[in-house]
């Protein structure tokens, strides 16, 4: 068989002829695979890596700590309102802001799309 212009080391069947692959143009060379999806529930993974946890539990020390030391937070609603405070309480289902010059802040936690510290003033 003689070399096509194209790639280098690349061939092109006769007509009729199968490629140095052993497989016919214009055929899958895949087709007698058999398919088995990756997104089943219950699948075996094979090599990569496992996906991330759903939830860390690391909600409830960041709250802890920021409301402790009372931290300085902006705390982004899915409104897209920004509240800047910083934590004085949280439960369950919702967190207390406290603000200075305006009235503290009752947020439920389902309307929270983030909560950020805010950087430190230094004078």
């Amino acid at each position: 068989m003689a070399a096509a212009p194209g790639r280098p080391g690349e061939s092109r069947p006769e007509a009729g002829g199968e490629c140095q692959s052993g497989t016919r143009p214009g055929s899958v060379y895949n087709a007698d695979m058999p398919f088995h999806p990756q997104s089943t529930p219950g699948s075996f993974r094979r090599g990569g890596k496992t996906p991330p946890p759903e939830e860390t539990f690391e909600e409830a020390r960041f709250l802890r700590a920021s409301g402790e030391k009372q931290r300085p937070v902006s705390i982004k609603l899915a409104d897209g309102e920004i509240v800047r405070g910083w934590i004085e309480y949280y439960d369950k289902h919702m967190v207390r802001v406290t603000r200075e010059g305006q009235p503290n802040l009752f947020i439920f936690k389902h309307d929270i799309v983030y909560i950020a510290e805010e950087p430190s003033k230094r004078k």
